[in-house]
């Protein structure tokens, strides 16, 4: 660290500082729940505060759809944007990495340096594109555990994330029942409702019908840009709420701007939409947005275990659902179908809703009532 990046993490008080991200790389086949396989793979990852010797003290944080895995501090002077969970995570915060090892992996299939869709297939030296495996988020926990032996975890102390991060929460209960010891899922589901898939698939046809597409096959730098910032636009309405929607933007217009028969920007709530859907095309790509869409629609538990009940009937965690009275992606009562079907199993588990206004996305927002919950329920 220079003298610069020490003065940095000096004045970071309370937080996790600077950070940089790694890669794991397994050399051996992965087989998906597909049955397909692919020759190798790798995980980026970011790791805060330091394992124990037992190896018991690690927390796992599982991203939403359009996450990473630099989830706390920053990445370079230059870049000082602090991690998406950054208020959740670091020294005294609720999740604090003066107690926990904390780790974060972009999940296979992804696009921030892990294995996926735009990654080069070793075995034809080009490009994996749609022929990159489907993927289930039970993918997603089974890779993060080779990650997570690799750094030498014998268990979990908690498991956290919301939204695509919930339903791996949920994954990594079922599918690991003895490595687990808290889950704290958020504003998440046991499976999709219609009305949640349906708004995926108006997504993969905004981009699938993008011209620059090309069945997949596009340039690395001349992708269906179109296609994926409109994808985007729709679906981060999905994520706020009327409330707050209307709270931040209600009908303003941008100031000297109204132009009558106008289809140009014109009232600060287009602005928004339009900026959003800019900054996600520079840094997400369109195959890994049709994946992981899929992979949410994929998810549901009853189908894959006869049941709910049945889903749950091995857990040895304790849990903590919480969810978000504003959130219509994935409602209150889905929330609320996870505990009780965990209580009916007879594990102790338990449920908070919370009346935050900023939608789905409200388990990303500065909230103590929240951080509270989750610092009690790591603590205890």
């Amino acid at each position: 660290m220079n003298p610069a990046e020490e003065d940095l993490s000096q004045a970071l008080d309370g937080e996790v500082g600077l950070v940089s991200p790694k890669d794991f790389r397994c050399p051996t086949p992965f087989e998906f729940a597909s049955g397909q396989s692919i020759p190798e793979f790798t995980l980026r990852y970011e790791t805060y505060g330091q394992l124990n010797d037992k190896g018991t003290n690690a927390i796992l944080v599982a991203h939403a759809l359009t996450g990473d895995h630099h989830c706390a501090g920053v990445q370079s002077l230059r870049d000082r944007k602090p991690g998406w969970w950054n208020s959740l995570i670091g020294p005294g915060k609720p999740i604090d990495t003066t107690r926990y090892f904390v780790v974060c992996a972009n999940c296979i299939g992804g696009c921030q340096g892990s294995t996926g869709p735009k990654s080069i297939d070793p075995r034809t030296g080009e490009p994996y594109n749609l022929t990159f495996p489907s993927i289930a988020i039970r993918d997603m926990v089974r890779s993060q555990k080779t990650l997570l032996d690799h750094l030498k975890v014998s268990e979990l102390y908690a498991v956290i994330g919301g939204s695509m991060g919930g339903m791996q929460v949920l994954q990594w209960a079922i599918e690991y029942p003895e490595f687990v010891k808290r889950i704290i899922p958020m504003a998440t589901t046991w499976r999709q409702n219609a009305q949640a898939m349906a708004f995926d698939e108006v997504g993969r046809q905004a981009i699938m019908q993008d011209p620059e597409w090309k069945a997949g096959n596009y340039d690395a730098d001349k992708g269906p840009n179109v296609g994926l910032a409109i994808a985007r636009m729709m679906a981060h309405i999905t994520y706020l709420s009327d409330r707050s929607m209307n709270r931040k933007f209600g009908r303003k217009r941008q100031e000297g701007k109204d132009k009558r028969n106008s289809f140009d920007i014109e009232f600060e709530v287009e602005s928004y939409l339009r900026y959003q859907a800019e900054s996600f095309i520079n840094r997400f790509d369109a195959n890994t947005y049709l994946y992981f869409t899929r992979a949410l629609g994929y998810f549901d538990l009853a189908s894959a275990y006869g049941s709910l009940d049945l889903a749950f009937q091995n857990l040895k965690c304790k849990a903590l659902s919480i969810a978000f009275t504003t959130d219509w992606l994935f409602p209150p009562e889905q929330n609320r179908e996870i505990v009780l079907a965990m209580l009916r199993q007879g594990i102790e588990a338990s449920y908070i809703q919370l009346d935050i206004d900023l939608g789905h996305d409200s388990f990303l927002v500065d909230s103590p009532e929240l951080f509270s919950l989750v610092h009690d329920f790591i603590a205890n």
